[in-house]
């Protein structure tokens, strides 16, 4: 059984004095694209900064929280989980380079290259989320990482927020080595090893979700609350934001050093993906388990309105876990509306249209709505319709495995997935008819992550 011992603790409050540093999909696929042993080697140094960084805020707000919450079992085993790989990560071994490596690893390029500024990611106007549950945000008594995005490139800066200087983006997860044509067998061993390393972190917080959700469980029961407290909310909203980022950074290294090159593909991001192709597999996975769940010959009926030849840069693994969350909800309105006896359903209607700044996905359904009085919780966690919902011991699986209604994530999980790279996500119901979901990609690539 792992346990964070004294001095374990000073380097985890050491590291978390640091600002974490955002990156953009354009950023990541500029970086990503034909990368050498010299640019992966670049991006282990990077992710051996910057991890630990992350890690070190999130052990620090879990062993920090309000309400007795860092008490329960379950958050304890997170938080153990997230000192050991912080640990691992700040053990690893540096790498021994030949002197003639090194000069040429730290010297400046010939042509230098400038990244592409990031913006400000618009979710960070959110604030996690004062608006979004319709009571401002005041005295909630949670450590929050002091805001970064003061510097250009998102580096926080240092300049008075009580956080250490770091080096500007460019110089940390960007090198032009292509004028290095040999590198040595020590830099493949070293860009194998640390991608082990990571796998074996990746697989070990594949059950976060559902263990953060069994400890927020543990500490309702333990109070008999209904609902779970606003401030609780708000750094499950930071924690699991903070989750994906950590996610996305590791998933796209193992990638680059893993995948072989394709021409649509940096690591996990699709340089084209094609939304028509992505949306129609979330509906027939949807309808698939609808059927499944309700025992059905044929479920509901999905109508996708979409251009076959729209292509942007995303993670189509982001974007099809959310439409799949979304489908799911309305697949499961209409048949408790109508019955799974019905002989026939109203269809769910999905549109998909490019503006300038995003493309957005309209998912429209008939299955009753929701009461206003009820719109706040449904973007809160463990709120679900379903009765009798548990989560079971054994559940170890990622983000979006869950059945067919789960246990109060999936709405607030999607929004936090579409507000990653800058999008978002909107509700409209008409209580007594149907609900209207709007999804809103930012098709500019631009914005880097808003990490809490």
């Amino acid at each position: 059984m792992f346990r964070i011992s004294s001095s374990l603790w000073e380097r985890i409050h050491h590291y978390a004095s640091f600002p974490q540093t955002g990156v953009s999909l354009q950023q990541m696929v500029l970086f990503g694209q034909n990368p050498g042993q010299g640019t992966l080697l670049r991006g282990s140094q990077f992710l051996l900064e910057e991890l630990p960084v992350r890690l070190a805020h999130r052990v620090k707000e879990l062993d920090q929280l309000p309400h007795n919450l860092s008490d329960m079992p379950s958050i304890n085993k997170v938080k153990n989980w997230y000192a050991q790989s912080f640990e691992e990560l700040i053990h690893f071994p540096p790498v021994r380079l030949p002197p003639d490596i090194r000069a040429a690893f730290l010297a400046p390029p010939a042509d230098p290259v400038s990244l592409p500024e990031s913006h400000p990611n618009p979710s960070l106007s959110y604030q996690y989320y004062s608006d979004d549950y319709g009571t401002p945000q005041t005295g909630l008594g949670i450590v929050s990482s002091p805001k970064n995005g003061k510097g250009k490139n998102g580096n926080g800066g240092g300049n008075g927020n009580g956080q250490k200087m770091r080096i500007p983006m460019e110089r940390r997860y960007y090198a032009n080595m292509s004028h290095v044509k040999d590198w040595p067998p020590e830099v493949r061993e070293y860009n194998r090893t640390f991608t082990k390393t990571l796998e074996a972190i990746k697989k070990r917080h594949d059950p976060t979700v559902t263990t953060v959700a069994q400890g927020v469980l543990e500490w309702k029961r333990s109070r008999n609350a209904r609902n779970i407290n606003l401030d609780v909310q708000h750094w499950l909203d930071r924690f699991y934001m903070s989750r994906i980022g950590i996610r996305f950074l590791i998933g796209q290294h193992i990638a680059l050093n893993t995948l072989q090159p394709h021409p649509d593909y940096v690591g996990i991001i699709c340089t084209r993906a094609n939304v028509h192709d992505i949306v129609q597999e979330a509906i027939e996975n949807a309808r698939f388990v609808c059927e499944e769940h309700y025992s059905m010959f044929k479920g509901p009926p999905v109508q996708l309105i979409c251009p076959k030849e729209l292509h942007f840069a995303y993670v189509p693994g982001h974007l099809s876990h959310i439409c799949f969350e979304l489908l799911k909800n309305s697949l499961r309105a209409v048949v408790e509306r109508f019955g799974p006896e019905a002989e026939a359903f109203p269809p769910i209607k999905v549109i998909v249209v490019e503006g300038k700044e995003d493309i957005t996905i309209k998912i429209s359904d008939e299955g009753g709505g929701i009461p206003r009085s009820a719109i706040p919780l449904i973007w809160t966690y463990m709120y679900t319709t379903m009765e009798g919902q548990n989560i079971d011991q054994d559940f170890t699986d990622s983000d979006f495995k869950a059945p067919m209604a789960g246990f109060g994530y999936g709405l607030p999980l999607s929004r936090l997935y579409a507000r990653y790279f800058g999008g978002d996500l909107r509700l409209i119901s008409m209580d007594g008819f149907g609900t209207d979901v709007y999804i809103h990609l930012n098709r500019l690539s631009s914005s880097r992550e808003p990490l809490p």
